[in-house]
Order: C-alpha cells, then sequence, then structure tokens
C-alpha cells in the first residue's frame, strides 16, 4: 500500500471517529435549571412600559422568550406556553444549554428566598 492511499485512509478515520464524537458529545448534553428572570428577547430587562408582563407578552410574539440570570440573556426555545405564565416575573427553567440558547424542557415557579434565622435572646 503506497502512503498516499494510507494518509487517506487515516484522515478519513479521523474525521468519522471525530464527527462521531461530536455528536455523541451533542447527543448527551446535560440538563441544566437556571433562575432568573423570563423576559422577551427584544426588550430583556429594559421593557418599553411599566407593565413588565404585559410587554414581555406582548413582544415575545415577535422576539421569543428569553431568561435573564444576572448578567447573561439566555434565548429560550420550546415551551412557550409555560413560559408565558411566568412573563416578566422570576422562574426555575430546565433545559438543554448551547452557549447562549436553552432548549427548555421545563418551566417552574422560582425556590422561594431563604428567611434567616435571628436569635432572640
Amino acid at each position: 500500500m503506497d502512503i498516499r492511499k494510507f494518509a487517506m485512509r487515516f484522515l478519513s478515520a479521523f474525521l468519522i471517529l471525530g464527527a462521531l464524537l461530536l455528536v455523541t458529545a451533542q447527543g448527551f448534553a446535560a440538563e441544566q435549571t437556571l433562575e432568573g428572570t423570563i423576559t422577551d428577547s427584544m426588550c430583556g430587562m429594559k421593557h418599553s412600559s411599566a407593565d413588565a408582563k404585559a410587554c414581555t407578552m406582548s413582544c415575545a410574539k415577535n422576539s421569543g422568550y428569553s431568561l435573564v440570570v444576572g448578567d447573561k440573556v439566555y434565548k429560550l426555545a420550546g415551551m412557550e406556553a409555560e413560559l408565558a405564565k411566568y412573563a416578566g416575573d422570576r422562574a426555575k427553567v430546565t433545559g438543554t444549554v448551547d452557549g447562549m440558547n436553552m432548549k427548555v424542557s421545563s418551566v417552574s415557579a422560582p425556590e422561594p428566598p431563604m428567611m434567616e434565622e435571628h436569635d432572640h435572646a
């Protein structure tokens, strides 16, 4: 076998193996749960009206929903009816994150804030 045939077979096998690893890694991406504010992708946290829920629901019809977590904004895909229930409010969103995009698998109420215990002595 000449060196060119060997190199081509080796390169082909390497590319196929790389492609399989990439597909496998994407197929097994772990779900994450993030907690933040459900908003629309156009306004983010700067709504054009004082009513964040109404603004989010109106603008999301065209731009889709997003989740603001701290200074990060994740574009959400899927579960729009559930996202609408929490429009403008805090929520816990679970799904597969890819960069700044999240494929949503569930939406629920956020955890209640922890109350600090005070010593009443």
